[in-house]
């Protein structure tokens, strides 16, 4: 997994949730996206889940595997890596 990639998750991130003010280097890649960290609800789950199949073609299936995958940046960015058509 390529730091390139974590830049562009974080710019799903920015673009998708419509962030004003943020930059990528805002985020920390290891930082909790929900509660504490970067704050994320369940409607900006969505909203990742649509933007992450758009730009990479990568379908979460399930809640269950939701809950791994936005755990963080870093999360994010090696389930497409594994899983990018």
């Amino acid at each position: 997994m390529s730091e390139e990639l974590i830049d562009q998750v974080k710019q799903l991130i920015i673009d998708s949730l419509r962030i004003e003010g943020m930059g990528i280097s805002d985020i920390e890649t290891d930082a909790p996206l929900f509660g504490e960290g970067l704050g994320l609800d369940s409607i900006d789950a969505l909203q990742l889940v649509v933007g992450m199949e758009k730009a990479f073609g990568v379908v979460v299936p399930d809640a269950e595997t939701g809950n791994k995958v936005f755990r963080s940046v870093r999360t994010m960015a090696e389930f497409i890596a594994e899983h990018r058509k």
